[in-house]
């Protein structure tokens, strides 16, 4: 298991996001953290955004890990959020971002977040990991597809569904 399928729940993911860009999506991010968790709307988009003017959370191959610290947030939340249409993210390939995922972390947890941030950024480096899950098509079975990473290579080529990729790995 790895860190990202210790905080990531099927309700933190969204799928088919319609947003037209990085404002918006952090507007949307901070709306969902506040009915689902409980966490200031403001705050969140505030956050995410100052992080954002600092360096472009965008990694390439159309994915960006935006992530800030919570005043009061007492453990890592994180979401994962699958844009209808790629948004402009500054990523350093130019191309622009369908696949966000969002982590929210205590001010205080640092090597925490720090763990987090590069399994998220190991995952969405893995282009069989990036490919299985554009063919999710709902949030629980994006969460087993998290849930079920490290995949290697050679269990996951070639190509498969991704509901007979989970039923053979038995989950």
């Amino acid at each position: 298991m790895n860190t990202i399928a210790n905080y990531l729940s099927a309700e933190d993911i969204s799928l088919g996001v319609h947003v037209t860009g990085k404002h918006e999506l952090f507007e949307i991010v901070g709306r969902h953290m506040e009915l689902a968790h409980a966490l200031p709307l403001k705050s969140i988009a505030l956050g995410l955004s100052r992080r954002e003017q600092i360096g472009s959370t965008g990694l390439g191959q159309g994915v960006a890990i935006p992530h800030t610290r919570v005043e009061h947030l007492d453990r890592m939340v994180v979401a994962y959020l699958r844009l209808k249409s790629a948004i402009r993210f500054d990523a350093p390939d130019g191309r622009p971002v369908s696949d966000v995922m969002v982590l929210l972390a205590p001010k205080r947890a640092a090597e925490e977040h720090l763990e987090v941030l590069a399994d998220a950024a190991q995952m969405f480096a893995d282009e069989c990991f990036r490919a299985h899950l554009q063919e999710c098509t709902d949030p629980l079975e994006v969460k087993r597809l998290f849930d079920a990473w490290p995949m290697t290579a050679a269990i996951m080529a070639p190509r498969k569904p991704p509901e007979a990729f989970l039923l053979q790995r038995g989950i």
